[in-house]
């Protein structure tokens, strides 16, 4: 199926804080973002007709923003109404939904102290990301080229755009090898995350994942943990060497884009998707459709 350009599609776009026809919202090709990284976003889920931990989200992306050193024009409950306005505007309840802050084209030099911030919001209709026979058999991931940076060396907490280009090149070399993903190890050799994703490991009934101290520590990724802790499932959170994958029966990666996804293989090293793994997707599953905000409940009569 042909891919539908993300610049040409019916719609609307809040731009600024007022919702543009989808074609037209445009920046200049001169803008800061575009030449030196500088901009920051969120992924978020619409699951029918309510969006899962949009404040979180929201905190998030004025935390990106901040630790990239420019601040939004907007309040965090404007911004949470535009999330929930752009999706009633073009008529969607299970959608995907991406804000993104970036600074604009006053200034164009690694100094940026004269630009100004621009706020969008898209929203469309997002389906699996992978089909019923990956989720079965669990996704194939090889190791990343690249390793994620220390702490001290990027503003890894921050969810900014710079921070992806290693996970796209890392990504296309593994698609184009047949796999999934790439799973990132961290400056010190150890499993850090996939290019978009979490990761966890099954041992004994207990769940191992790495430390987020150099990656994202997810919104889904937290909500996991949550959910686990909750069931009597006992989390570990540690440092996890490659040397250690022969020890685990299960893995899988969280995010707001996989939301809960079976691993098969890593780079030859085999896991067999189990009870375990399957029990969190459908306990994530309820989740998400059980502990949102409905957009009845937050949008104004006259919207």
């Amino acid at each position: 199926m042909a891919l539908v350009p993300f610049d040409d599609r019916d719609g609307w776009i809040w731009l600024d804080g007022h919702f543009v026809p989808w074609r037209s919202a445009n920046l200049h090709v001169l803008s800061h973002a575009l030449h030196y990284g500088s901009a920051v976003f969120e992924g978020v889920r619409m699951y029918e007709g309510r969006i899962f931990e949009l404040e979180a989200h929201t905190r998030r992306l004025f935390r990106s923003a901040e630790l990239l050193d420019f601040g939004i024009p907007f309040t965090q409950s404007e911004i949470n109404r535009a999330c929930i306005e752009a999706c009633a505007r073009n008529g969607l309840s299970d959608c995907y939904l991406r804000p993104i802050a970036w600074r604009g084209a006053e200034q164009l030099s690694v100094s940026a102290l004269q630009t100004q911030t621009r706020v969008a919001i898209a929203v469309w209709e997002w389906p699996k990301y992978f089909d019923a026979e990956r989720i079965k058999q669990g996704v194939r991931l090889c190791w990343a080229k690249y390793r994620r940076p220390p702490a001290e060396a990027a503003p890894t907490s921050a969810k900014a755009a710079g921070l992806y280009m290693i996970c796209t090149v890392s990504k296309n070399a593994a698609e184009r090898a047949g796999y999934d993903d790439a799973l990132m190890l961290d400056c010190t050799g150890a499993i850090a995350e996939t290019t978009g994703a979490n990761i966890f490991f099954v041992r004994e009934g207990a769940l191992y994942t790495p430390t987020p101290d150099c990656f994202l520590d997810g919104i889904t990724r937290q909500t996991v943990i949550s959910i686990a802790r909750k069931a009597g499932i006992r989390v570990i959170e540690t440092r996890i060497d490659p040397a250690e994958l022969p020890s685990f029966s299960e893995c899988f990666i969280v995010g707001t884009a996989a939301e809960v996804t079976p691993v098969g293989e890593i780079d030859g090293f085999r896991f067999r998707p189990g009870q375990l793994t399957f029990d969190l997707i459908e306990r994530y599953s309820a989740a998400v459709r059980a502990h949102v905000h409905a957009v009845a409940d937050l949008v104004p009569e006259t919207a």
